[in-house]
């Protein structure tokens, strides 16, 4: 990673065979690969890590890999001209990026931003490894086409949500996606905000209404969820 937190996408970083391993680990279908295949996929393939906080792309970056997720997370997101931050998905170990698919296939520029919220491991496939791999190998075109269709339905639904689910639903629902096994959500009331489309004042006055109701407790950059049932059936009142 560059020394100002930023990864060049086109770059290279060395490979070793622990990193190819834990690759073939987290994405099994590699496994299928053809001999040939195989010798193409693990002599190109290269392994970015992103640290927190770095920036994975830029708002129209050139798409140079395909990019699977072997550990960590990243966020992708919009802005708006106003500075107001809207979630459009996020990618987790064994997940793979829809937006630099779609760049790859049709030639576009990255259409969002995204930045890694942990640190995160990456294998990257040059775009010219993937584009030969989308033309002979069937198994890899699958695992693409059906990886990007449910991902693109996954867009559709925030879309939906985003139109037409009402702010309660959306903040409860997000909270229920981000806890973890102790039902602590790691987040400020303005990272919440973005995730949400909302503002940090609307989120912070919910969350108080819901800590008074008992169904969560506030806390200096957490929220622990108390009562799930009643957060996953929350309506407007």
């Amino acid at each position: 990673m560059a020394s100002n937190d930023r990864w060049p996408p086109g770059g290279r970083t060395m490979q070793s065979a622990h990193q190819v391993e834990r690759w073939i680990e987290r994405f099994p279908l590699v496994r299928s690969f053809s001999a040939s295949h195989l010798q193409i996929a693990r002599g190109t393939v290269h392994f970015p890590v992103l640290e927190a906080g770095a920036i994975a792309y830029e708002l129209q970056d050139a798409c140079a890999n395909y990019l699977m997720c072997i550990d960590g997370r990243t966020r992708v997101f919009r802005m708006s001209e106003g500075g107001r931050e809207m979630l459009i998905y996020k990618v987790s170990a064994g997940g793979t990026c829809v937006l630099t698919t779609q760049c790859l296939l049709s030639g576009g520029g990255f259409p969002a931003q995204s930045i890694a919220e942990a640190r995160t491991e990456l294998a990257a496939l040059p775009s010219d490894t993937f584009r030969q791999l989308m033309r002979e190998s069937e198994t890899f075109r699958g695992f693409v086409l059906d990886d990007y269709t449910r991902l693109l339905s996954g867009m559709f639904d925030l879309v939906e949500e985003i139109a037409f689910a009402p702010l309660e639903q959306r903040l409860a629902r997000r909270l229920l996606i981000e806890a973890d096994a102790e039902g602590i959500v790691w987040k400020t009331h303005q990272q919440l905000a973005s995730d949400v489309g909302s503002v940090r004042e609307v989120i912070s006055r919910l969350l108080g209404e819901w800590a008074d109701m008992g169904l969560v407790e506030i806390r200096r950059g957490q929220v622990q969820l108390i009562d799930r049932a009643s957060l996953a059936a929350r309506r407007p009142n």
